[in-house]
């Protein structure tokens, strides 16, 4: 039923202006559009809202994640552009804090947002 219809995603944010910041400016993702209670962005043909909202708890697990090319590059460059990579103690990820799948089939580091929201990068 909805394997024809685009995908839009979401996510939780309290400043909008510092949310347009990250997405925007940091991360590089398009602006599209703001109001008062969001602010839109075109992730590669994806609507990404950010919705304003108060109070906000941000979860402890990964709301939206990023398929790159070249993990090592891209992880990199968002450390190059102020983001931190998260490294935990309860896997085993690399001196960059990219973590390996014990296969060998995919490469995944995690960072932030200024909201606490957990995101990542994988490699395929």
């Amino acid at each position: 039923m909805l394997g024809s219809c685009d995908l839009l995603a979401f996510i939780i944010a309290t400043d909008a202006a510092r949310a347009k910041a990250f997405y925007g400016e940091t991360l590089g993702l398009r602006f599209v559009s703001q109001d008062e209670y969001a602010v839109v962005f075109d992730a590669n043909g994806i609507m990404l809202r950010v919705t304003i909202m108060t109070g906000h708890k941000p979860a402890e697990h990964t709301i939206v994640g990023w398929n790159v090319a070249d993990i090592a590059e891209t992880g990199a460059a968002l450390v190059k552009a102020g983001v931190t990579l998260e490294k935990y103690t309860f896997i085993e990820q690399d001196e960059a804090g990219i973590w390996t799948a014990p296969d060998g089939s995919a490469k995944v580091a995690w960072f932030k947002d200024p909201d606490g929201n957990v995101l990542s990068i994988s490699q395929c």
